[in-house]
């Protein structure tokens, strides 16, 4: 099937259960999103994508990192119809071009690729929204970690929404704040902690910690909750008047492996992002985010089916399915 992966049977049955979820919740567009949709009309859209990205990651270590946050950042504002894509034209700014994602998302050259790999084969055909969500799976499996069954069918959005993309969790929000984020957009507290899991791979910029380091909540101190050979390593990594984009290993232990180091981190209070400490630390978290990091601390096996699942949830924001809404676009960055 062209949305088939390497997952195992298991997380098959995490793909039904996700179906009938949203089923039972009203959700109107899964009679139109299934792993089948590109069967009869671009059979090969899978291997395409997986092929190119293979490709991308021999010159770009960082690139799976990179595109599951483009998935991430896309389905957050306005839901997952590749509005991230779009390039500013007159009146309609680029979320690109938001503090959020300025000179911090990456990889739209190799969703470019991706789209004119599958533009040959099937002309007019996958979306870019659709991209997306295969390119965040594929870039987990490829990383060591989970496979899942990417619903698929969703069209391209028309518009950008540069005002919603400010509301993106942000690296400084306490759980307070990242719980409201996700409950606004029907996420759970699991799935803001597996979601999060996804800081288990990648880099991050020095500008991202500095006040942790230095003048944590303005007090001129350091971040109590980091542990100290940690700060101390940091430090020497990004020094007061350091560079700002100096960039970093999100997980210090295994920066390219999707695993469950990220949450083994946070148990020894070496979150490198304040938000990522925040799901264990704050006093907030204790039965709420707390339990699920602990858990998932002991188990990789739990933290991968959860953290399937919650893709699985986070790709069913408000896609656009509807003709008269949306399209196919035949270059991501612009609509038709």
């Amino acid at each position: 099937m062209a949305a088939s992966s390497s997952s195992s049977s298991s997380l098959a049955v995490v793909v039904v259960a996700a179906a009938v979820a949203l089923v039972a919740g009203g959700g109107a567009a899964v009679a139109q999103l299934c792993e089948e949709y590109y069967d009869c009309t671009c059979p090969d859209a899978y291997d395409i994508v997986r092929r190119v990205l293979i490709d991308a990651h021999r010159s770009d270590a960082r690139i799976f990192a990179s595109l599951i946050r483009l998935h991430f950042h896309d389905c957050f504002v306005q839901g997952c119809d590749a509005s991230l894509l779009l390039d500013s034209v007159p009146g309609m700014p680029s979320e690109k071009t938001s503090p959020p994602n300025n000179n911090s998302a990456r990889g739209f050259p190799v969703v470019d690729d991706v789209k004119a790999a599958l533009e040959d084969a099937c002309p007019g055909v996958v979306s870019c929204a659709d991209i997306l969500a295969l390119a965040a799976e594929i870039s987990v499996e490829l990383s060591g970690g989970p496979g899942w069954g990417v619903l698929l069918g969703r069209l391209d959005g028309k518009t950008s929404d540069f005002n919603g993309s400010l509301n993106l969790p942000a690296p400084t929000d306490n759980l307070t704040v990242l719980r409201q984020k996700f409950a606004a957009l029907n996420l759970n507290d699991v799935d803001l902690v597996a979601l999060s899991g996804g800081h288990t791979f990648g880099r991050v910029q020095c500008q991202f910690v500095t006040d942790r380091l230095y003048n944590f909540s303005n007090t001129g101190r350091p971040d109590p909750t980091m542990d100290a050979a940690y700060r101390s390593f940091l430090s020497q990594r990004c020094p007061p008047n350091g560079p700002p984009a100096a960039l970093n290993d999100l997980d210090p232990t295994t920066p390219d492996t999707f695993d469950n180091h990220y949450y083994t981190n946070i148990e020894v209070n070496r979150g490198f992002l304040q938000s990522d400490q925040e799901l264990k630390s704050a006093p907030e978290a204790t039965g709420t985010t707390a339990p699920i990091v602990d858990r998932f601390a002991t188990s990789q096996a739990a933290f991968f089916r959860s953290f399937a699942q919650s893709m699985i949830n986070m790709g069913n924001l408000s896609p656009v399915t509807d003709p008269s809404l949306g399209e196919v676009r035949t270059n991501c960055r612009r609509v038709n």
